[in-house]
């Protein structure tokens, strides 16, 4: 599987997240951020690309794009030379299997860096992982959507839960996870290859850390998967779509309980339990 690299030289830290997230709601899998000049690097599939797209998307903006072509293997090198082990409120510290292991943190979770989305370093999946910290998972049942790398079904096995779904529509996310699984020793956590959320079950916990789009069709198979007075947690989201989010589960019986915003940044992630 090859990858197309946009590079773009943004100017301000503002303008770098605004286009972050409009390319992840146009496709784009990957980012590599540079804090320095809040230039940053987008990867996405090369059977998904589409430059009159992405001409479109940027234009409003003014910013010219670089294109690349990566190998897969390339892909692997240039994730794991500018990995680095990130910590969540001094309680999580994540690492690749290349970096040492520290025993002061109370939990710790190993994530290869391949081409799987999901590695703690983006907001949405930290503020997950923030909000995770507020559920009660012991001996809880966990349905993770758009599992990525694994990282948020793994974290729930850590914290107590007896069993979790995790699933993906991507064959790499797939294995990637099934490596990280084992990587973390973890023994109750399903993998699964699936199209939507529908699923024949219920569980106490759901999580769905994608985008605003992918919730928004998938909402039905959300909202019939949590249990009666179980919680959702939902990532990927803008600040500006809060408001419709929030609506759209209150259509659903749900009632927001919190929200994350990290360093002001303009993704959010939002905790919502079932009436």
């Amino acid at each position: 599987m090859n990858y197309t690299e946009i590079q773009i030289e943004s100017t301000t830290e503002e303008l770098q997240q605004t286009l972050i997230a409009l390319l992840n709601n146009i496709g784009y899998e990957g980012f590599e951020e540079s804090m320095e000049n809040f230039s940053f690097k987008a990867f996405i599939n090369d059977n998904d690309f589409d430059e009159n797209l992405l001409t479109k998307t940027l234009e409003p903006f003014k910013v010219t794009f670089i294109k690349t072509n990566i190998e897969e293997t390339n892909w692997n090198a240039l994730w794991e030379s500018n990995f680095n082990p990130i910590t969540v409120d001094e309680l999580i510290y994540i690492r690749a299997n290349f970096h040492e292991p520290k025993s002061n943190f109370p939990y710790q979770i190993i994530i290869t860096p391949k081409m799987s989305f999901g590695t703690g370093h983006h907001a949405t999946t930290y503020m997950c992982l923030q909000l995770m910290q507020l559920l009660d998972f012991n001996n809880k049942t966990v349905y993770d959507f758009g599992t990525g790398t694994g990282i948020l079904a793994i974290h729930a096995e850590q914290l107590g839960a007896n069993h979790v779904l995790a699933v993906d529509n991507d064959d790499w996310c797939i294995e990637n996870s099934k490596e990280n699984i084992i990587a973390n020793n973890c023994s109750k956590i399903e993998i699964a290859k699936v199209e939507n959320a529908s699923v024949n079950k219920t569980f106490d916990i759901v999580i769905a850390n994608v985008n605003r789009h992918i919730i928004i069709e998938n909402m039905v198979y959300l909202a019939n998967a949590v249990t009666t007075k179980g919680s959702i947690i939902v990532s990927g989201i803008m600040q500006e779509d809060e408001s419709e989010i929030v609506q759209l589960f209150a259509d659903y019986n749900f009632n927001l309980q919190t929200q994350k915003n990290k360093d002001g940044a303009m993704w959010i992630a939002l905790l919502f339990t079932k009436n």
